[in-house]
């Protein structure tokens, strides 16, 4: 379990060091269109992978997979810590996301191959998530010290030596604990997995691009590629004989409902996680330590929740209860930051944001445990690898939508604010991409050039963090919309109870009631 605690922490610590330098990544790398792709890469790469091992790791047991996944996500850390352009980040982050997806399909499933009783893996799970939780309450406030003083490439950097204590930790002590008859031979559904990079791939590139170059005729043919994929992928995965995503589990309405969930989850989770810290960064005027201090809050307290959430399960009903109490402080957390401003006091962007770090925290650990205990046996580990999977891809779409969706008001602001001024063409230009806002040079080389024409450009550079502000806010409106229609499906997943006097263990194989 301490070798798969710091497996957990790889994938935490990644998450939100990373969101936390950010800005300052782009600010020297030049790219702020690509400022999604680093976190969509990843998590493209990452929805891919994550089913494909789920299955391999039901058959040949997780041992080998959590191992390569360590020594992939290293290598990985030190290309993304050398990049020089925003592109080879880009690459880097995808490569990372490959062993990121083999971590998270094969750790969170060796729990129940080491504890199959549902009392004692609860307690255990505890541990797993303490240390995902550290992880997270570290990662803002380490991203923004590592950013500020040596550099953001050692938000990459500082992976390897953890990576290091995780391979040997897992070597040492990890069992082999394998499922499938020896010699048989596992099917992996590749055609599948090909049209799922396909059918992501293709709509990731459309929510990205269409707002900024609107119908042509690149933008149809990939809305027409990414149509024939998903076509394709549901008529594949209903014929093929060992499909990545087993018929069963999406036949079951329960359960299509926590994938449904898991979705929407990753969604407000990472447009939270990824654009808080800009708006602290390039609509606040903050400096990255500041804002990673100010983040902490958020994850720190997915850590707190975690643990209580551990110890309240087993006196309440069923687990669903806090799955609807996560999703409602989640909710309220982002509707409460649309009052946010930059004049806002940092006791209420804290209180903010503690609420957001509850409701983060009850969320995705209850449906997981739900789903251990949901699922068909024989199909546990892909089940919970589709949980996970249905995450990032919820998590992709929502950095590519909020980012796509900042990117256009932000641009469609600024330019509203300069029409009619004399150079008003000219500074627009400059100030269209929000990177200039956390890049200190650049705003002092454009405050030089405001002065010598008898320009005020404090009071333009003030315009410029409003509508980034203000952008991000209307961002933030779609992770609130998401998260009401959330409570729609919450009342149809299964109803599972860790009351003391006895676990509910569904029927029918592992299915839940009617």
């Amino acid at each position: 379990m301490l070798g798969l605690c710091c497996v957990a922490t790889l994938v935490a610590l990644d998450q939100t060091v990373v969101s936390t330098a950010l800005p300052a990544i782009v600010a020297e790398l030049h790219g702020f269109d690509l400022y999604a792709w680093v976190a969509t890469s990843y998590l493209l790469t990452s929805v891919i992978t994550v089913p494909v091992v789920g299955r391999l790791g039901d058959q040949f047991g997780r041992r080998p997979f959590v191992l390569a996944s360590i020594v992939i996500f290293c290598i990985a850390s030190g290309l993304c810590g050398a990049a020089n352009s925003m592109h080879a980040l880009v690459a880097a982050r995808a490569l990372q996301g490959i062993g990121g997806g083999m971590l998270v399909g094969s750790a969170f499933a060796s729990i129940v191959d080491l504890f199959p009783d549902a009392h004692v893996r609860l307690r255990w799970q505890m541990m797993m998530a303490s240390a995902f939780g550290l992880a997270n309450t570290l990662g803002p406030s380490l991203g923004g010290a590592l950013t500020q003083y040596p550099g953001w490439r050692w938000v990459f950097y500082i992976n390897l030596p953890v990576g290091l204590i995780a391979l040997a930790a897992v070597w040492r002590f990890l069992p082999h604990v394998r499922h499938g008859t020896p010699g048989e031979k596992t099917r992996i559904d590749w055609p599948g997995a090909a049209l799922i990079a396909a059918a992501l791939g293709s709509l990731q590139l459309l929510v990205e691009l269409a707002p900024q170059q609107g119908v042509t005729t690149g933008m149809v043919a990939i809305a027409v590629v990414c149509v024939v994929a998903f076509a394709a992928l549901f008529h594949w995965e209903r014929r093929v004989a060992h499909p990545l995503i087993p018929g069963e589990l999406l036949r079951d309405g329960s359960l299509r409902s926590m994938f449904l969930l898991s979705a929407t989850n990753g969604f407000m989770q990472f447009s939270l996680l990824v654009y808080v810290p800009l708006m602290f960064q390039g609509g606040f005027d903050l400096s990255a330590r500041t804002a990673g201090l100010l983040v902490t809050p958020l994850v720190a307290f997915i850590m707190v929740s975690n643990v209580c959430n551990t110890r309240i399960l087993p006196r309440i009903p069923h687990a669903a209860h806090m799955v609807n109490l996560g999703f409602a402080l989640t909710t309220l957390c982002t509707a409460c930051l649309l009052l946010a401003d930059a004049h806002s006091s940092h006791a209420f962007l804290v209180a903010v944001l503690v609420v957001g770090g509850i409701g983060m925290g009850l969320t995705m650990p209850n449906l997981t445990i739900t789903m251990q205990q949901a699922a068909p046996r024989k199909n546990m580990g892909i089940g919970i690898a589709l949980l996970q999977s249905q995450r990032m891809v919820g998590a992709m779409l929502g950095t590519a939508l909020t980012g796509a969706t900042v990117n256009w008001v932000y641009r469609d602001t600024v330019a509203k604010a300069l029409a009619g001024e004399v150079g008003g063409a000219a500074w627009q230009q400059q100030l269209a991409n929000p990177e200039i806002l956390v890049s200190p040079e650049r705003q002092a080389a454009l405050l030089g050039q405001l002065a010598a024409t008898g320009r005020n450009g404090a009071a333009l550079i003030d315009m410029a963090h409003g509508a980034l502000v203000h952008a991000i806010h209307v961002g933030f409106w779609l992770t609130i919309v998401v998260g009401l229609l959330s409570f729609l499906s919450i009342r149809k997943i299964p109803k599972i109870s860790f009351r003391t006097s006895g676990v509910k263990v569904p029927l029918e194989e592992g299915l839940h009631e009617p």
